[in-house]
């Protein structure tokens, strides 16, 4: 029987390659930098309070997104590569009760401080993807029902076995064999192997019988094996998509998480800025109308709080439905911070790329399988009206009867039967429109093959195409961060130096955090873009030339 496709029977293949990113995001959280507060000279009677600048100009990107503004305070050391997570039941150890800490992102999914949540990394979230998950559990019991009628197909010229009892009894007129009507009370029985014989006739119900069409006996194991093997490459492209989703889902929940890092620093520091406007303007050295335009920021930037806890809630709910678990208990990624992750294609060409995606994408062998078995049946309808339908019959054991209520001459009884049959259905008129019908269904199966060809080849191109382009805007953004930090600090020296108002921070405030915002938002687009090409690739896990950026 041949062996269904490695990704229809373990999650391991896909994993493999996974657990690669998370391996690369476990690993490069850089030394936060805590901010504070200081006091400055008064202005003008003002005793003002400017967030502190950092001490190095040259701190690079990577540092401010794993900065505490960015990563999570709870997370400060590495988490072990692989926690193994489970559904919050009991006291088990994956069930935490949330820590009352101010502005973790933690708490940002849930600020109750008995909520419990489950803590997981990548490749815990991607091992929950397996038997048990619906529907990839669904996808193999539908290959294990097509393997069932397989087996079934491949004994249809068998036997079926039949034994019994059956009784018979007639009272009133009867035809003779020689045409005369008779008056006749009899009864009779049959048991053993095979039952229902009256007077002179075969049994009608043979003990043993057999009865197929050669072409179903030559044909149907043929058709039933070759969708087998389009049931089982479906669901391994049904578990290759399943895993595709929970790591993007996870990458999401990360995301929103460190989002939510970096809104709660805006406020921070938007508070202040608005606290020292009000301060300008009580001491008369700044007007009420940017005091109140601070304000209105402030609560602006409490409102996007609000929404970025909104966005860790429902990408926790997203993760659990990709990994089918209980949805009621948050989920809190391990994982420190997002950083981008780099993978050696097999091919910097395009065309290879498609190539290997046309080699190795489970939907092409599933089209291809199924294209098979069309021509199979097709095969078959040609062949039907060519050999005949059998129908063979062997039956033995005891019967007996006689007249009015008289039940003797009971003794052994043997009967064989064997019938063989041509049919051409329907004056030949059924023969071709059942041949037209299932030719049809081949040409169908055909151009079914070339449209998931074409979309093969789009997903692979298309993929291609996102990671180059977003590896650019991830550098692009990067180069956008260290000008905003540049902005903001030059603007928070010229506040020092009392050369300026609060309310000229606001603007590098703003652009601090888009930056921010647009990196992030950029490396989590690019890591979802590798994934998406390795997806289109059929995870071709067996290069040995792969590294992690």
């Amino acid at each position: 029987m041949p062996e269904l496709d490695g990704r229809c029977t373990s999650t391991a293949a896909p994993c493999l390659l996974l657990c690669l990113i998370a391996l690369t995001l476990n690993g490069c959280a850089s030394t936060s930098q805590s901010g504070h507060t200081e006091k400055v000279p008064k202005i003008a009677g003002v005793s003002a309070r400017l967030p502190s600048i950092p001490a190095t100009p040259e701190s690079t990107t990577d540092d401010m997104l794993t900065s505490s503004a960015v990563r999570p305070a709870a997370y400060s050391s590495p988490p072990p590569d692989v926690q193994v997570a489970s559904l919050p039941t009991g006291d088990e150890a994956s069930i935490t009760d949330r820590p009352a800490q101010t502005g973790s992102p933690v708490e940002s999914v849930q600020r109750g401080e008995t909520s419990p949540h489950v803590k997981m990394n990548l490749p815990t979230a991607l091992a929950m993807v397996g038997g048990r998950h619906p529907v990839v559990g669904l996808a193999r019991w539908r290959v294990r029902e097509a393997y069932a009628q397989l087996a079934r197909a491949e004994t249809l010229w068998l036997p079926t076995i039949q034994a019994g009892f059956s009784f018979h009894r007639h009272d009133g007129n009867y035809q003779a064999s020689n045409g005369d009507i008779v008056d006749v009370n009899r009864n009779s029985f049959q048991y053993g192997l095979g039952a229902g014989a009256t007077g002179a006739g075969t049994t009608q119900q043979p003990g043993l019988v057999a009865q197929f069409h050669l072409a179903d006996a030559i044909f149907q194991p043929q058709i039933a094996e070759k969708t087998a093997w389009a049931r089982g490459h479906a669901a391994g492209a049904v578990l290759n998509q399943q895993l595709l989703e929970a790591a993007t889902a996870y990458l999401e929940l990360l995301a929103a998480h460190q989002d939510a890092r970096i809104v709660e620093s805006s406020r921070d520091r938007m508070s202040d800025l608005a606290e020292l406007t009000a301060d300008f303007a009580q001491a008369g050295e700044g007007l009420l109308a940017d005091a109140d335009r601070l304000y209105t920021e402030r609560m602006l930037m409490e409102n996007r709080v609000v929404a970025a806890d909104e966005r860790i809630a429902v990408a926790s709910a997203q993760l659990a439905q990709a990994i089918s678990i209980d949805a009621r208990y948050p989920i809190v990624p391990t994982d420190i911070t997002v950083t981008p992750v780099e993978f050696a294609p097999p091919s910097e060409e395009q065309a290879d790329l498609v190539q290997i995606g046309l080699m190795t994408r489970p939907e092409l062998k599933e089209s291809r399988a199924l294209v098979a078995a069309a021509c199979e049946a097709y095969r078959r309808e040609k062949v039907a009206p060519l050999v005949p339908s059998v129908l063979l019959g062997y039956s033995t054991g005891g019967f007996g009867g006689g007249l009015g209520n008289e039940l003797d001459d009971v003794d052994s009884r043997y009967d064989f039967d064997a019938v063989v049959l041509w049919q051409v259905r329907q004056f030949g008129f059924g023969e071709k429109a059942a041949r037209r019908e299932t030719s049809a269904r081949v040409q169908q199966a055909r151009f079914e093959k070339l449209r998931v060809m074409d979309e093969i080849a789009r997903q692979v191109s298309e993929a291609a195409s996102q990671v180059k382009f977003r590896r650019q805007q991830v550098q692009i953004t990067r180069r956008a961060i260290d000008s905003a930090e540049s902005s903001y600090r030059r603007n928070l020296e010229r506040i020092r130096e009392a050369q300026g108002l609060p309310l000229e921070v606001l603007q590098s405030v703003q652009a601090l955090e888009s930056a921010r915002r647009a990196y992030l938002r950029a490396v989590v687009d690019y890591n979802q873009a590798q994934l998406q090409l390795q997806w289109a690739l059929g995870w071709p896990v067996d290069q040995s030339d792969w590294s992690t950026g």
